[in-house]
């Protein structure tokens, strides 16, 4: 770890960075979704058949888990090449090696079990060009998570480092999840 990470944490500076970066991905996840919607449906026939629809939502989490997989393979990798982690996570905590990579995976682990759902329910209540909603949603995801891990290894500076790529990923399936509620709350 470098000596910048020792530093003291000045708490408000970081939760204010936290708030400018989650603000930022905010307009950019809505700027996608509008994009999204106005320009997938012309290259993309979305299906309307709700077996279809389910069929499509479990396509694209593909490349949601496929986030885990690259995970589950760097703290592998890491774990052949160090000696203090070969043994596995039993035999204690990871060492500073592969404690971003296993940081990383964890979150992306939790991520990627909430997008998806969101990806399923939201299957369930849309139909036709609506479904490129899930489209933006797992693009921004890939996103999120490759900035994510970037400003988790750039230069260890916090949450701050890697607050854009942690709300980038978030905000779709938060979306999501509120789209997919109001729907069930407020039928058609």
């Amino acid at each position: 770890m470098s000596q910048q990470s020792n530093a003291p944490v000045n708490l408000h500076q970081e939760e204010q960075s936290i708030r400018q970066a989650g603000t930022l991905s905010l307009l950019l996840c809505a700027f996608c979704f509008a994009i999204g919607y106005v320009t997938l449906p012309r290259v993309f026939e979305f299906p309307t058949l709700l077996m279809n629809r389910l069929a499509f939502a479990l396509q694209a989490s593909v490349f949601a888990l496929l986030w885990v997989l690259i995970g589950v393979m760097m703290v592998s990798a890491g774990r052949r090449k160090s000696v203090e982690d070969v043994g596995g996570a039993a035999s204690g905590p990871p060492s500073g090696k592969i404690a971003v990579s296993v940081a990383f995976l964890q979150n992306t682990l939790e991520q990627a079990v909430l997008a998806v759902g969101a990806y399923l329910a939201l299957a369930t209540l849309l139909s036709g060009p609506w479904l490129s909603l899930i489209v933006t949603a797992v693009v921004l995801f890939g996103v999120g998570r490759l900035l994510f891990l970037r400003g988790y290894r750039r230069d260890q500076r916090g949450a701050k480092g890697r607050a854009f790529g942690m709300t980038l990923t978030i905000w779709p399936t938060l979306a999501g999840y509120l789209l997919a509620i109001a729907l069930i709350v407020i039928p058609a």
